[in-house]
């Protein structure tokens, strides 16, 4: 759980390599999405992050899209009701990361691994309260959005050029 007791975050790491790709990537998941949580969630709210591989992303990928392939992160709002009076956390969903693709995605925009996996993360959890980018308009917000969260974190702009 994080440290904030509003807010529970469960992390499963299910790909062992991400152990050596990003340092303590547990604690960089709960305090990223704990920040989310904090700016964004009207109230207690459970979150849970699996960090996998390639394979597993794109196994769920293919039977949650119909795209057989991988991509870097998936969100899986829940459908929990909200209940008059419950004082237990609102169940928001899933986020689940890809190693590998992150890895190269990070490497091509000149990132470190970190950064992009706390970008996803903002990215992923964003989608589970309900922001979207379908439409323009929708995501230009949401990329403002995510600047914000992240800079307030102390990680670069995604958006922005690395080397600039």
């Amino acid at each position: 759980m994080d440290s904030d007791s509003s807010h529970t975050i469960e992390v499963a790491v299910a790909a062992a390599a991400w152990q050596a790709a990003v340092t303590e990537p547990e604690q960089v998941c709960r305090r990223v999405v704990g920040a989310v949580l904090a700016r964004e969630a009207d109230g207690p709210s459970e979150v849970s992050v699996v960090l996998a591989d390639d394979a597993f992303v794109a196994a769920l990928n293919r039977d949650y899209r119909g795209q057989d392939r991988p991509t870097n992160v998936l969100s899986f709002p829940a459908a929990a009701p909200t209940l008059a009076g419950m004082s237990a956390p609102r169940l928001l969903g899933d986020v689940v990361v890809a190693l590998e693709t992150t890895e190269r995605e990070a490497a091509a925009g000149g990132r470190a691994t970190v950064d992009h996996l706390a970008h996803l993360l903002v990215h992923g959890a964003l989608h589970l309260l309900g922001h979207d980018h379908a439409a323009p308009d929708e995501a230009e917000r949401m990329e403002a959005r995510e600047v914000e969260l992240l800079t307030a974190l102390g990680f670069p702009d995604p958006y922005r050029e690395a080397g600039r």
